[in-house]
């Protein structure tokens, strides 16, 4: 009588042990989602007067970090030329990514951003309008040190600017060695004038998580600028004393490190 009380008591202890793995199995397989796996695609948008190959510190940092990174050359004919060019690189992503614009490129990523690969923002030292907005007009409601000095944009009889040669080092890139910095300053890709007038017509931050790297240093675009955009655009932000509107090849660290966050906690 003993025995089959005990035999009993088995049977029914693992008949419940075996239903709590089962539900347990079924909650950790199917009720619970898996968590998102990181992006590895990066997608870097240069900014005007300049090209591609100043990303060249953070892409050494991220490839090595096992991120996919591609550089779009953007030709800065006109804003819609380059909402073009980048939106040819995103076309080639195998997979999610994030795209990150620095200066003028923050524009072309607000705009261009709306494309389904894309799953995070990353503005470095960047402008970021809305939809109706220009660059020029927000740049010129709060001014920065290029905007006050005279004769430092120069433009051409065809109607494409670039900075002064002389003056590229102290206002573009202060914080580079000078021999880098006079280098870019003569191999400029020069920009036409309208795109910095150029409406959006869409915001992808409105729709997508976003970072922002404020430049305290910035004599491009006035760092409260690059505060008020991050602000409106609730995004995640970084600011860097002593940094110059060349932030990404003089912190690449800092820069790439946001890049990486961002990719980290974008859902793909």
């Amino acid at each position: 009588m003993i025995m089959k009380t005990q035999k009993r008591l088995i049977h029914n202890l693992n008949a419940r042990v075996a239903l709590v793995v089962a539900a347990s199995t079924v909650f950790c397989g199917f009720a619970t989602p898996a968590l998102a796996a990181s992006v590895t695609n990066v997608v870097l948008v240069h900014g005007a007067w300049v090209d591609g190959s100043g990303w060249k510190p953070v892409y050494d940092i991220l490839t090595n970090d096992g991120y996919n990174v591609t550089m779009v050359q953007i030709p800065e004919t006109s804003f819609e030329d380059d909402v073009a060019a980048t939106k040819r690189i995103l076309d080639l992503q195998t997979g999610p990514c994030i795209l990150v614009g620095h200066s003028y490129g923050g524009s072309i990523i607000t705009e261009a951003g709306t494309d389904s690969h894309v799953v995070g923002l990353v503005y470095v030292a960047a402008h970021a309008p809305d939809v109706g907005e220009n660059e020029g007009a927000l740049g010129k409601g709060t001014p920065s040190v290029l905007a006050g000095q005279k004769g430092a944009i120069e433009k051409t009889g065809d109607g494409f600017t670039f900075l002064n040669p002389d003056d590229f080092y102290e206002l573009f890139a202060p914080d580079l060695p000078r021999e880098q910095a006079e280098f870019e300053a003569r191999s400029q890709v020069f920009a036409a004038a309208k795109v910095f007038g150029t409406p959006m017509t869409a915001a992808a931050w409105k729709t997508k998580p976003s970072w922002g790297i404020v430049a305290l240093a910035d004599k491009i675009i006035n760092p409260d600028l690059e505060k008020w955009y991050y602000a409106r655009a609730h995004s995640q932000t970084v600011e860097i004393a002593g940094a110059s509107h060349s932030v990404y090849e003089s912190h690449p660290k800092e820069v790439a490190a946001a890049i990486e966050e961002a990719a980290q906690k974008s859902q793909n």
